[in-house]
């Protein structure tokens, strides 16, 4: 049974940060200073002598951070006081406001902000109190298992960039002496394209379609499809290719194509020939962004074109060395997969929209 909505200005009260510059800032004091993404120091005095929470009003606009000490809040956010904590719990209140993407409410200005009116125009579910403890206790406990899941993941990464750097050294502090070669001469390189037409008629569900912003770490959820014709796998990359982002902001970002994929134009794809083991190439350029972000042109944005990327020269160890790193890394990712897997890692979004539905 869905919940009574409520607007924030009828239950709580958004006090204005105050400014305090770093060096103002005295760190040998006890009480946490948070900005508007987060803690980001400390100081001898505090504002806010209560837990809050703290909303990003400039910057990272939207953002909602857990205060339970209070603390210093500079004036890039607003840090909130319950009116009545009879009728809503903090820790739920957290959770509402992370469902209730705030960012969305930017004003577009010369500083995009949150304008304190939006905020309390807002709002949210708000069952019983007792409801409210409830669901935020259950919430913490699936938050809990998807900070253990991010944990393990960047643990595995810590190690298996540890061992790459002692089997094939630092090519720019500590280079081995091996015989180097352009990619262009290791692999095919392909870059992408977004396929003319209507996406209505174009997605499907047959071929993962690659953007930028799913170049975090291995390609492994998708959350879109495309489907092509025979025309169009010309830029299509086959599964363990090197896919990297060569334009703009987020130029220099790598993954692993895990299946058989299309990419768009903002993404460079190599298909490592027989002297580059998929998964030593990926980790070469994962651990190596420059080798990318010092090739680029360097213009309004920064871009790596095909011509280019096929000119670096990267030192190719012998290929039984890369398949024993290979090897490792396997073992690893079938750890992290299983970690993954037993932690549900939907399990927390699943959660959280059941709950603020009535349906928990």
């Amino acid at each position: 049974m869905p919940f009574h909505q409520a607007e924030l200005g009828t239950l709580v009260k958004a006090h204005y940060g105050k400014a305090l510059k770093k060096e103002n800032r005295d760190d040998a004091g006890v009480f946490d200073v948070y900005g508007s993404s987060g803690q980001v120091g400390f100081h001898i005095e505090s504002i806010c002598d209560y837990p809050t929470l703290v909303v990003g009003r400039k910057g990272s606009v939207g953002d909602i951070v857990w205060a339970p000490k209070g603390g210093w809040v500079i004036d890039t956010a607003y840090f909130l006081e319950i009116l009545n904590p009879g009728i809503l719990d903090l820790r739920y209140l957290f959770y509402a406001l992370k469902r209730a993407n705030l960012a969305n409410k930017t004003i577009t200005t010369s500083i995009p902000g949150l304008n304190r009116d939006d905020f309390y125009e807002t709002k949210i579910s708000l069952p019983p109190l007792a409801e409210q403890k409830r669901i935020a206790a259950i919430l913490d406990k699936a938050d809990s298992l998807r900070r253990k899941n991010q944990q393990a993941i960047h643990l595995a990464d810590q190690f298996l960039r540890a061992v790459f750097l002692d089997m094939f050294g630092d090519p720019a502090a500590n280079p081995k002496v091996w015989e180097k070669y352009a990619v262009g001469e290791l692999g095919r390189v392909i870059t992408g394209s977004t396929p003319p037409g209507s996406k209505d008629g174009m997605f499907g569900d047959d071929i993962p379609f690659i953007t930028p912003g799913d170049l975090d770490s291995n390609v492994k959820q998708i959350s879109r499809w495309l489907s092509l014709d025979g025309a169009g796998y010309s830029r299509v990359c086959r599964s363990g290719s090197l896919m990297a982002c060569c334009i703009g902001a987020t130029i220099g970002k790598v993954a692993m194509a895990n299946r058989k994929s299309a990419f768009n134009q903002q993404i460079n794809v190599v298909e490592w020939f027989d002297l580059i083991d998929d998964i030593f190439g990926y980790y070469f350029f994962k651990m190596n962004p420059r080798f990318i972000t010092e090739n680029a042109i360097k213009t309004t944005l920064p871009i790596l074109k095909k011509s280019l990327f096929e000119q670096i020269e990267m030192p190719v160890p012998p290929i039984d060395m890369q398949r024993a790193f290979a090897k490792k890394v396997n073992a690893v990712w079938s750890l992290v997969d299983k970690q993954t897997r037993s932690l549900d890692l939907p399990l927390f979004d699943v959660l959280s929209q059941k709950a603020f539905a009535g349906e928990l």
